[in-house]
């Protein structure tokens, strides 16, 4: 087997472990271990490629992944052998969900343990393991139901409660499909969508259902787009007066919502408590060559420190949540997530909403939103803020949105099935609002 393929397994692995058992962000991680080989052995762009899309899969699949391998094994494997679980996982996802072939598959799956002394007594088991995946693993996948095998009870019960079964599964299910690229462009969405391959969606972004490298695409070393999925884009968009305004964003890394309010005139202040992403917001930034006043803070402690002169017209708070309703784009988000969370999550977003209507001006608006289709990040948490008298609705209408996205309260609600025979969404909630009068 060449060693680029054993090199690109190797580094699945690696990232896979340290997402599902070290609680790394799979795109951090990713993007550190690229790095970091970059400056031992370059890959190729194809290879970068195949490692994401490898470990996404893995952890989008993975309980169907280990009942599949637990089928083929005597009694679960100890603790101790993590690597070797974490290899047979890999393998198990390119024999079953990826049609790797299967020599391929099963020679560097044996290969990895075979070449690490620790876990060289395991290359019979992992050998044998994998050989019957590849002769029955696919059998065993058709009779699993994908939905409720990848998804913690927990969530799927919550789902279900709010919208019913039958939809709490087409949410679920929404989440196993790979995430096509979604582009906000500058101008001439015409001109761009011809040069990216893409088709412009009814709420306004763009849509590539081919993947590629970002940066290699046109227009990327110019600033004429940026990555965003169509959910993400509409919060943005549903001020209704921008240009010329004071306008904040709170939690505001990458910088996507940002940039939009930038590009419809608005004078932005982006603060968010990261440091490393404020530097990815500047970065993305710089490249957009969009200029904002950037802060690193606890919007919370911020404001206490800074309010007597600082209030804004447009108030943008894109709440920290359980990001539940982004699982094609990040399904290392299922694994660490618990029910537990939800009810911190929700006290600070409470929290921050209320700072957030301190900073409103007079006749300001705001927006918040959550990627997450949970009703205590949205409807629920809203619907309490409008009965203590804390704020009242802004109702959206079919002229902003699309009628669809529209609930019965007047917010908005995307769930990620929308627009599913062109790769679906993320899950999004937001309601306009502003002061009670």
């Amino acid at each position: 087997m060449n060693s680029p393929d054993l090199l690109t397994r190797s580094l699945a692995v690696g990232i896979f472990n340290a997402v599902l058992r070290n609680g790394k962000g799979l795109e951090e991680e990713y993007s550190f271990q690229m790095e970091r080989q970059e400056k031992k052995q370059p890959l190729e762009n194809r290879d970068r490629t195949f490692i994401r899309l490898l470990v996404t899969l893995t952890l989008r699949r993975l309980g169907q992944i280990d009942d599949i391998i637990s089928r083929f094994l005597k009694k679960p494997l100890a603790d101790k052998a993590a690597y070797v679980q974490d290899v047979l996982r890999i393998g198990t996802a390119q024999l079953v969900f990826l049609d790797t072939p299967a020599h391929a598959a099963v020679s560097t799956g044996v290969s990895l343990i075979k070449n690490h002394r620790k876990y060289s007594g395991f290359t019979g088991l992992a050998n044998a393991v994998l050989r019957r995946i590849a002769k029955e693993g696919k059998t065993i996948a058709e009779k699993q139901n994908p939905a409720t095998s990848n998804i913690p009870a927990w969530l799927f019960d919550k789902w279900s409660k709010e919208y019913g079964s039958e939809t709490a599964q087409k949410i679920a299910e929404a989440g196993l499909r790979e995430a096509p690229l979604d582009f906000t462009v500058k101008k001439d969405p015409e001109i761009w969508a011809e040069k990216l391959e893409a088709k412009i969606m009814p709420a306004g972004s763009l849509r590539r259902e081919k993947q590629a490298s970002v940066p290699s695409l046109p227009g990327y070393e110019t600033g004429a787009w940026w990555i965003q999925d169509l959910s993400a884009s509409l919060p943005a968009r549903l001020f209704r007066s921008v240009s010329g305004k004071k306008a904040i964003d709170i939690c505001a890394a990458p910088g996507g919502k940002t940039a939009q309010l930038i590009m419809a005139g608005a004078q932005v202040t982006a603060i968010d408590i990261s440091e490393n992403r404020i530097k990815r917001l500047k970065e993305n930034l710089d490249r957009l060559n969009f200029q904002a006043e950037t802060v690193c803070a606890d919007v919370r402690k911020w404001w206490d420190e800074h309010h007597e002169n600082k209030k804004f017209d447009i108030v943008l708070l894109d709440a920290p949540c359980s990001a539940t309703g982004t699982l094609r784009r990040h399904p290392d988000v299922i694994w660490h997530r618990t029910a537990e969370d939800i009810a911190r999550l929700c006290a600070a977003q409470k929290q921050l909403l209320e700072t957030a209507v301190q900073m409103m001006a007079d006749g300001g608006e705001m927006v918040y939103c959550v990627c997450s289709v949970l009703p205590e990040e949205g409807r629920l948490m809203i619907n309490d803020a409008v009965q203590s008298g804390l704020v009242e609705r802004v109702a959206l209408s079919a002229d902003e949105i699309p009628e669809e996205m529209i609930t019965k309260e007047g917010d908005m609600l995307i769930l990620p099935f929308f627009y599913e025979e062109t790769g679906g969404c993320d899950g999004f909630y937001a309601a306009r609002l502003r002061k009670k009068e």
